[in-house]
């Protein structure tokens, strides 16, 4: 299956050799049926892989298959299924429509790489059901005493739901674990498509001047066929962006980084703008893998 020449793998957001998250990407799956698409997303059990299931001009329509499911969004196969467009068609804007909305994508040339960066539907953050958020820290091995004050729990959307748990100490974001197994059935009772968000985050939050070189480190929580977690998350990027500005109340507009992926030994980086309203920009670069 992943020798099909239709099928192209790449790194996302790789912050260095062997980092990064794998995506398959098919620029022309218009004939494929969902159980044909499902099928070769889940013998190349990648994260996720990126469909192109019908294209007018730079217009394309996309969909999102993980090795178990069909997901309405991922970030990092919009990156790489972006940077393959423009490698194969020259850079510039594209515009993908997807399971949740429009996204808008930019391609350029830089220094020898191809970058790509989406802006994510309208975002949003909701509460986190106390009993919910009980259940999860407790899957996690974490109680209230673990988190962040500056952090409060909650969920945020920028084209998947995801929950954000915000962790205080470095030692103890490292340290973590999880019965990946069971982290899966109240993902599904709660219909969390994307990712767990677990974070930490150093510095002044409220300080704007800061906010720009504000880095966060991630591990993103995806227990789906033999991966559990997940190595850069562009979704997840996005909707931390959101939740930094909404629920925190980080100054806008300001940039962040996220680090994500070392706790797996795929190091990643995914550099993010956060705006005063509206979508949330995701950027990076993608490779072949």
């Amino acid at each position: 299956m992943t020798e099909d020449p239709g099928i192209l793998q790449l790194l996302a957001f790789a912050a260095e050799p062997g980092g990064g998250n794998p995506a398959g990407v098919v620029l022309d799956a218009a004939a494929l049926d969902d159980a044909r698409m499902q099928r070769i997303a889940a013998d190349l059990g990648h994260p996720e892989t990126a469909f192109v299931v019908s294209r007018e001009g730079r217009r394309i329509s996309v969909r999102y298959f993980s090795p178990g499911a069909e997901v309405p969004f991922c970030g990092h196969a919009t990156i790489a299924t972006a940077v393959a467009l423009a490698d194969a068609e020259g850079p510039g804007p594209f515009l993908f429509d997807t399971p949740a909305g429009a996204i808008e994508v930019d391609t350029r040339h830089d220094d020898g790489r191809t970058v790509a960066g989406f802006r994510s539907v309208e975002p949003s953050v909701t509460d986190l059901d106390p009993a919910v958020a009980d259940r999860l820290l407790a899957l996690l091995g974490l109680t209230r005493d673990d988190l962040d004050d500056r952090m409060p729990l909650a969920q945020a959307f920028a084209g998947n739901l995801h929950p954000v748990v915000a962790v205080a100490a470095r030692e103890r974001f490292d340290s973590f674990t999880f019965d990946p197994a069971a982290l899966r059935v109240l993902m599904d009772e709660r219909e969390w498509k994307g990712t767990v968000i677990v974070v930490h985050v150093d510095g002044d939050l409220a300080d704007g001047d800061l906010a720009d070189g504000l880095i966060a480190e991630a591990r993103n929580l995806f227990p789906v066929g033999d991966i559990t977690e997940d190595p850069a998350t562009g979704s997840a990027a996005a909707s931390l962006g959101v939740y930094l500005r909404e629920r925190v109340g980080v100054p806008v507009p300001f940039a962040f980084t996220v680090r994500q992926g070392r706790h797996i030994g795929r190091p990643s980086v995914i550099e993010v703008e956060v705006p005063a309203s509206g979508g949330i920009l995701v950027r990076g670069t993608a490779t072949p893998l």
